[in-house]
Formats: structure tokens, C-alpha cells, sequence
């Protein structure tokens, strides 16, 4: 009996995510869909940080706004 051919399927991403793909060659490079930036402002945005969580300051970090002493 022949083996029936995998399907692709995509997986459930977040809206923000729609289309993202990451590839690692044979050398271990990694490569992908959408620029490192665009990746981590999603991060930023969207992952708590557990070394920042005791922070007072956490909310102005996310916001992008630096207090001034």
C-alpha cells in the first residue's frame, strides 16, 4: 500500500502573524517571511517579560515612553 503525501497545513498564527515562515538551511541560517523589527515589536507587545515584571516602570517600557529623572 503507497503512503498517501503529506499535506501542508498551515498552523493557527495571531492575526498580527498572518503568513510568517521560518526556515533554517543545512549552515543553521535562519531565514524568514517578515523583518526581525516587525517580530519584535510583536514581542514586545504581546510577551511579558519575566525579568521586568517587578519592575514599577513596566507600563511606561511597553508604551515606549522613558521617565526622566
Amino acid at each position: 500500500m503507497a503512503k498517501k503525501p503529506k499535506k501542508e497545513e498551515t498552523p493557527k498564527v495571531h492575526k498580527d502573524l498572518e503568513g510568517f515562515k521560518m526556515n533554517i538551511d543545512s549552515f543553521g541560517e535562519i531565514s524568514s517571511t517578515f523583518p526581525i523589527d516587525k517580530i519584535n515589536e510583536f514581542l514586545n507587545k504581546n510577551v511579558d517579560d519575566k525579568k521586568l515584571k517587578d519592575r514599577e516602570d513596566i507600563d511606561d517600557i511597553k508604551e515606549g515612553k522613558k521617565k526622566k529623572k
